[in-house]
């Protein structure tokens, strides 16, 4: 999926199955649903979901939780970004 497919993707009703998990939780944090993206993000351990991890909180207005999984990710926090603007990037580095 690409990151046009990935975007239309979004009008759908469902989340599309086939999608990485890492790409799951931001779909569903695109269509309203942190709870969910957090779920998701929350059962695996590795620097991509950390890195996911981090903007959820970002997000959530946690700063100092973001941080932290930004240090789990092994990335900075990205002070001249904003929110639309790192989701996009996120959503660009894990589409195929």
């Amino acid at each position: 999926m690409n990151y046009q497919e990935f975007i239309h993707s979004l009008k759908l009703n469902e989340c599309p199955h086939q999608l990485d998990p890492c790409l799951q939780a931001l779909w569903y944090d695109a269509t309203g649903d942190w709870n969910t993206a957090h779920e998701i993000v929350q059962q695996l351990d590795n620097t991509a979901t950390a890195r996911i991890h981090a903007y959820l909180h970002r997000k959530e207005g946690d700063d100092w939780n973001s941080r932290y999984w930004h240090r789990q990710a092994g990335t900075s926090y990205p002070e001249n970004m904003n929110l639309r603007q790192e989701w996009e990037s996120l959503v660009i580095m894990f589409v195929e």
